[in-house]
């Protein structure tokens, strides 16, 4: 197990995007690339596949992040470069989010999100629930830690391990039929309610556990143990 949340999703091609925030090495969950990865760098997370040794298939945003000399060896080096204005409404991410979607890259994880701005933390989080990227499945890494959304009428299996933690936070309204199974707190057709973090903290018992939403979005948080 590598303590991801798995869906409908597991055999699908995965685009890796690097964001511009705080990363120091890929996080265990990305241990490895394969050859099917579509690697998206969002402007200033083209710094972190330079530090990792890792050539990004594409570069999008508006390149404040990059010194000319880097984008002409990218350049030289057939990288897929999409400029944007400075004077844009969209962040670098959501623009990375949006190519993904574009080309069918359902399956996303989004690494250097958090860390650095709180401002940019929870704007990537909440970004990554927005409606329009509701039939992806996307999950922001950082470490041991990885979040995802579950949305109405949802259900997923958590392959962790045991002790691991999982936090259930409502990001849009109350979140209402919330059922789990293989948690340390169960909840049954339960309400968790909006700001209230009665879902924080819960614990995995096995290497297997269960979650189901009738209405709303959760912010699912997966916190693997060190050193297991």
């Amino acid at each position: 197990s590598t303590g991801t949340v798995e869906g409908v999703f597991s055999h699908m091609r995965r685009a890796i995007i690097f964001a511009n925030g705080q990363m120091e090495a890929l996080p265990p969950a990305i241990s490895e690339l394969f050859p099917g990865d579509v690697i998206i760098a969002a402007n200033g997370g083209t710094l972190h596949c330079k530090k990792l040794g890792i050539m990004p298939e594409v570069i999008i945003g508006d390149f404040d992040s990059l010194a000319t000399e880097d984008i002409t060896s990218f350049r030289a080096a057939g990288v897929e470069l999409i400029q944007y204005s400075s004077h844009k409404d969209e962040t670098d991410l959501e623009l990375a989010l949006q190519l993904a979607l574009d080309r069918n890259l359902n399956r996303v994880f989004i690494l250097g999100a958090m860390g650095a701005r709180w401002d940019m933390t929870i704007a990537n989080v909440l970004l990554a629930a927005q409606d329009k990227f509701s039939a992806m499945d996307i999950r922001l890494l950082d470490g041991s830690q990885e979040l995802s959304i579950l949305r109405g009428e949802g259900k997923v299996d958590i392959q962790g391990r045991q002790g691991d933690s999982l936090s259930l936070i409502p990001i849009h309204g109350d979140a209402i039929g919330v059922s789990t199974y293989g948690l340390e707190y169960s909840l049954k057709d339960e309400k968790l309610y909006f700001g209230s973090p009665r879902g924080v903290s819960n614990v995995i018992l096995a290497d297997h556990a269960q979650l189901s939403i009738r209405e709303g979005v959760l912010l699912v948080c997966l916190m693997k143990r060190q050193n297991n």
